[in-house]
């Protein structure tokens, strides 16, 4: 992942609401699936493995937020441990197959999530963080951004 999509995200995940965060958990997944690809195809297995570790961190995300006492929840949890285990199997057999498998599996459910977004009108998860302001720089028409109150307390509050 690059430089600038890590800025990307994090920026979106501070302002996320709880759905909005389960499809960037969604999206970043995908991502690193798609890192994983090249490996497979090279051979580098020190880079597999950490693109499979990105993968499954993702999963196990998206398990630790369930709320088990909702059915629908164990169909999700059965979805993330095969995505779990496709994963797997393809870093140890070198099977780029497998993640061919993840793939519609997870687009599917970003898909869904994406829907559910819209009708989720409660506000961010995360307090407390810096207001981030975007606009066009004089001149070059390039996106730039700025914080307010870049010496607020953002800590803890004792």
């Amino acid at each position: 992942m690059t430089m600038e999509l890590k800025q990307e995200y994090t920026l979106r995940i501070t302002q996320a609401n709880k759905t909005q965060l389960i499809t960037i958990l969604y999206e970043m997944a995908l991502l690193y699936v798609g890192e994983a690809e090249d490996p497979l195809a090279t051979g580098d297995r020190t880079e597999l493995k950490d693109a499979v570790r990105r993968i499954q961190g993702c999963m196990c995300e998206l398990m630790d937020s369930m709320h088990m006492e909702y059915e629908i929840a164990h169909h999700l949890l059965q979805l993330y441990l095969y995505v779990n285990r496709e994963v797997a199997q393809a870093a140890l057999h070198n099977n780029a197959e497998n993640l061919e498998h993840v793939r519609p599996v997870l687009n599917r459910l970003l898909e869904a999530y994406k829907q559910i977004e819209g009708q989720d009108t409660t506000g961010p998860v995360m307090g407390n963080t810096q207001t981030v302001y975007a606009g066009l720089t004089y001149g070059r028409n390039d996106l730039m951004e700025s914080t307010a109150d870049p010496v607020a307390n953002r800590g803890f509050c004792v």
